[in-house]
């Protein structure tokens, strides 16, 4: 691909991909029009904020990734509260809803994702949150409250960081998980069992192998007939990729706007990174979409430099981290493949999990132990062959390899 460092280039989707994508085709040399616009009506920010310092600050606030000074010294044009409707490929313009054009040379999408709905649930009289952006958060931060009981649909990370967050504020906290254990698809047991425990101890109640069927009288009716007293729900229960755009374009994007490892569509001049980017996934030979911090950061910094001729192959494993508590849990790579290797006792605070294949670490789970993870992460980027013996040894410094 032939470098260009003029021409104009549009991002729809200004969070975190949008933004760090923006920038980097600026300090890359581009010379032309840039222009990201968001659908919300707020600077870019980024979200791992919402579900932590928003929700345990005293009194919280949402830090944009740059001021506005700063887009503006780097004349990158910056619409927010600007949604975009549809794109004609062929004359490669986008549409506003409020009826703006903006034509392009060069357009990524980082439309990212919007929270999975419970329709079930709403318009009753029990209020039903989500978490997703930032008025989602300052509205669940208002009603955590001692005393609330607050029922959590979803035991996945982003539930149980709300129910940390709404257990030290004082609600009497109950999550409904419909599998039979929790983060039974990302965590090894011993990673899950740890987790189930942290929050026992804090109070959180759990109801396994059930869901929420409506509310009546103040209550959580589940399909097997129990109810969960119930002054405010939060459903979460994942994301869904915001695709309208580019299934009107023609795009293959049901699961999320399919790419290469460059970032690239079908479509040559239009790419697309971040959370709505369906990527290939070699380990498990299947298509996924990678929701992460990040993914959204790197994915997007490489894609942007692919836009403008610095060829950027993005390869980099999932890495992600939640805190609860005090403590501290990150993922790295895949821990669903092969046999794990456990350091430390997973019954204590402070422990790492090793996922092996064929003499490979795929991927790793640590507690509380950062230095290890700084060591894994580059280990499983590697994809080199180990002594699993050093690695079943607890004594042994993981950093040395």
């Amino acid at each position: 691909m032939e470098r260009v460092l003029t021409g104009r280039i549009l991002i729809v989707g200004a969070g975190q991909a949008g933004a760090r994508a923006a920038e980097t085709v600026r300090a890359a040399g581009h010379r032309g029009e840039i222009t990201l616009i968001g659908e919300e009506p707020h600077l870019p920010y980024e979200r791992p904020q919402l579900s932590k310092d928003v929700l345990l600050g005293q009194n919280p606030t949402v830090v944009p990734i740059r001021d506005e000074s700063y887009w503006k010294s780097l004349d990158i044009v910056l619409h927010v509260g600007a949604k975009a409707v549809e794109c004609d490929p062929q004359r490669r313009e986008v549409r506003l809803a409020d009826g703006r054009l903006f034509a392009y040379d060069q357009l990524l999408l980082t439309t990212g994702t919007a929270a999975r709905r419970l329709p079930s649930l709403e318009g009753g009289a029990v209020p039903v949150l989500y978490l997703r952006t930032m008025e989602d958060a300052f509205a669940l931060k208002q009603v955590l409250r001692p005393g609330v009981n607050l029922v959590i649909v979803g035991g996945g990370v982003i539930g149980l960081e709300v129910a940390a967050a709404a257990s030290v504020a004082g609600c009497a906290v109950t999550i409904l998980e419909a599998a039979a254990t929790l983060l039974s698809r990302a965590f090894p047991k011993a990673a899950s069992e740890f987790l189930l425990r942290r929050h026992r101890a804090a109070g959180v109640e759990f109801i396994f192998e059930a869901s929420p069927q409506s509310i009546e009288n103040g209550a959580v009716v589940l399909t097997n007939g129990k109810r969960v007293p119930a002054d405010i729900i939060l459903v979460g229960i994942g994301a869904e990729p915001l695709t309208d755009l580019a299934q009107g374009m023609g795009l293959d994007a049901a699961l999320g706007i399919k790419v290469d490892g460059f970032g690239r569509t079908e479509i040559p001049e239009v790419f697309a990174a971040g959370d709505v980017a369906l990527q290939w996934d070699p380990l498990r030979s299947r298509w996924a979409r990678v929701e992460t911090w990040a993914n959204a950061q790197n994915q997007a910094i490489a894609v942007a430099k692919t836009i403008v001729g610095q060829m950027t192959e993005y390869n980099d494993p999932p890495w992600f981290w939640t805190d609860q508590y005090e403590t501290n849990l990150q993922v790295v790579g895949d821990m669903g493949v092969g046999d794990v290797i456990v350091r430390g006792d997973p019954q204590s605070d402070r422990f790492t999990l090793l996922a092996i294949d064929e003499q490979i670490v795929r991927g790793a789970l640590t507690v509380n132990r950062r230095p290890d993870m700084a060591a894994l992460r580059k280990l499983v980027a590697s994809g080199r062959s180990v002594d699993r013996a050093n690695i079943e040894n607890p004594a042994f410094d993981l950093r040395k390899i």
